[in-house]
């Protein structure tokens, strides 16, 4: 289970992507579906805004569209490419929808240890990998990758204690 550079390069795309949508003010969340091919066929970014929906991180809301577009069995082929890893909330969403593979950036464990219990990020501290291995199929799951790449959108942006992120 070792990161190519197509991993990397995926990788650092939703990080930039997350990057982007830090600076306007969105929460720091990005996805990116990747078909077996290398084609990119869906990006997402967070979802709390406009309607503040505390569900609506970017890998729940991308493998809500995804399964509505494809079925598990083109989706067991494909990567999610996500900044940060995967809550219990979106891995099981990524279960559902038939995912294969999944590549994550920053681990819940040390996003949960930059957001503290913020009111717009209460972080679990969940591995996604204890979430599929409850599964009755594998999900490959690599990360975390370029942590500290990944792991430097969030630390500019949540400000624990305060009633919002400070951009």
């Amino acid at each position: 289970m070792n990161a190519s550079d197509t991993d990397l390069n995926f990788l650092r795309r939703t990080i930039d992507l997350a990057g982007h949508v830090a600076a306007r003010g969105i929460h720091p969340f990005a996805a990116i579906l990747v078909s077996d091919q290398g084609e990119v066929l869906m990006e997402q970014v967070n979802a709390y805004l406009p309607d503040q929906d505390m569900t609506g991180h970017a890998e729940r809301v991308l493998m809500t569209r995804a399964s509505k577009a494809w079925r598990p069995d083109f989706l067991v082929r494909c990567t999610m490419y996500v900044s940060a890893e995967p809550c219990c909330m979106c891995a099981g969403a990524a279960y559902w929808a038939g995912l294969g593979r999944l590549v994550y950036g920053v681990s819940e464990h040390r996003l949960k240890q930059m957001t503290g219990n913020h009111p717009e990020n209460p972080t679990l501290d969940l591995p996604c990998r204890e979430v599929f291995a409850s599964g009755q199929r594998k999900v490959e799951v690599i990360g975390p990758l370029l942590e500290d790449e990944a792991a430097a959108v969030h630390e500019t942006f949540w400000r624990v204690g305060t009633e919002g992120p400070n951009p």
